[in-house]
């Protein structure tokens, strides 16, 4: 009789625990629903909208600015790290005298070891801008449909090197300015244009000008560099053109990492070469990603803003970032590289050297690679980290270069919304949406004298 009873009370005490499991699970589930319907509707809120931005290009004026930028793009201003050619620059400056002459005539021109300060005094001095570019080019490897330094012309484009690396923001900042002096405007505030001749291999112009305005006592309110640009469907789901605005730039390294060994023949191999522990390592970095992923406020305010284009599917996300921002933190890395790279550190195995015969086993090994730095994981953070991964593999790590990531814009500033305001009006009503610049510029340079660097 006491067993029937321990039995019922068991059963009893099972169907307590029962209840009170379903009970959480359809609480759980309720909330779960009661979450997803109050997002739906707040989609359903939002109306839809559509970018149907067009370029209407004036014919004669195209052809115009494609002469000037073919000019430029034809004179060849390849530049070598630590080589420094200032006569090939100070041609391309006669150049740039003949084709803007009002710039020159009109403007207070600084030049220092081939790179140029241009200033174009405004009616106040309070708040400058500088408009940034790069005369330099990365050399002309490969195959080319039309000779790199021919400056073609053909299908509606300008083709060379430098075309878009950024001798066209050379020319569209020069011809800018030709064409309001030449109307005899003055700007509200001064206007600087500011262009290096060592920007491809990080070299020292572009620090020397940030100088020369130190030693002005100039600090600007706003400098615009190369970066961002108006993207044609810039996320699979989204139709249509769209700005993007880098906000800041993220840092950069290049590391090698070495691996040392006995060597010997290859008929006789022994386990754990120094290639192979390169492989090893390097494999592991590419399975098991050290760097942590996370959605900066930058990269948040980016999909916000480019929600209400959005399939439904996607506006759904986009628009309740409050619910889905850990699920979309968690995909974006395996569907999408460029979404990856906007979330976290990254690392690319770029160069590799062992033996020089086929036959050998190298004594010592090595594989360079190239990194990228975010702000909640910076360079010092993020070589301890890597290094750490590498120091299991038996490897030695030397960083060659290094270089950390710039102080993000605040996008909720008024330099930010004046460059909203300026693409706008320019470009019928277009919204400037603001992301990572995974790339490396000049405008780093002005960072300690200007608290607004857009690119």
């Amino acid at each position: 009789m006491g067993g029937i009873q321990k039995e019922k009370s068991r059963q009893k005490g099972e169907s307590g625990i029962m209840k009170i499991f379903l009970t959480i699970l359809i609480t759980v589930f309720l909330v779960l629903a009661a979450l997803l319907i109050a997002a739906l509707i707040h989609t359903l809120c939002i109306p839809k909208k559509v970018s149907d931005y067009k370029p209407h290009p004036d014919e004669k004026r195209a052809k115009k600015y494609a002469g000037k930028l073919s000019r430029m793009v034809a004179y060849d201003t390849t530049s070598h790290q630590g080589i420094h050619d200032s006569e090939k620059f100070l041609g391309f400056h006669r150049l740039l005298t003949e084709l803007f002459p009002l710039v020159h005539q009109k403007m207070e021109k600084t030049e220092i070891d081939g790179n140029l300060l241009f200033k174009w005094e405004g009616r106040n001095h309070d708040k400058p801008i500088v408009l940034m570019s790069h005369q330099d080019v990365v050399p002309a490897e490969g195959e080319w449909i039309h000779d790199p330094f021919s400056g073609d012309i053909a299908d509606g484009k300008v083709w060379g090197r430098g075309a878009s690396d950024t001798k066209c923001s050379v020319m569209g900042f020069f011809q800018a300015a030709e064409e309001l002096l030449a109307e005899g405007f003055v700007p509200e505030q001064d206007v600087y244009l500011s262009s290096s001749c060592t920007e491809e291999w990080a070299g020292d112009g572009c620090p020397k000008l940030v100088e020369e305005l130190k030693r002005r006592g100039v600090r600007p309110y706003l400098v615009c560099d190369e970066g961002g640009g108006i993207i044609t469907d810039p996320i699979g789901g989204i139709k249509g053109n769209f700005a993007m605005v880098g906000v800041f730039e993220k840092g950069k390294a290049d590391v090698q990492f070495t691996a040392k060994g006995n060597g010997g023949h290859a008929s006789a191999p022994s386990p754990g070469s120094p290639i192979a522990r390169l492989a090893a390592f390097e494999n592991s970095v590419e399975k098991h990603n050290p760097f942590r992923v996370k959605m900066l406020p930058e990269v948040s305010a980016m999909f916000r803003t480019l929600g209400p284009y959005a399939s439904f599917g996607l506006r759904y996300l986009f628009e309740n970032l409050w619910l889905f921002k850990g699920l979309l933190t968690h995909i974006m890395p395996a569907i999408s590289a460029q979404g990856a790279a906007m979330l976290r550190t990254t690392i690319a195995f770029t160069m590799q050297s062992g033996s020089d015969a086929v036959n050998v086993i190298p004594q010592e090994a090595s594989v360079s690679a190239n990194m990228r730095f975010i702000p909640h994981q910076g360079m010092e953070e993020s070589l301890k980290i890597i290094r750490k991964r590498a120091e299991k593999y038996g490897l030695s790590m030397s960083v060659l270069y290094q270089s950390d990531y710039t102080k993000p814009v605040d996008i909720h500033g008024d330099a930010f919304h004046m460059v909203q305001d300026v693409i706008a009006q320019t470009f019928d009503g277009m919204t400037g949406n603001p992301y990572v610049m995974t790339g490396a510029t000049d405008s780093r340079f002005y960072q300690e004298i200007c608290d607004n660097v857009i690119r």
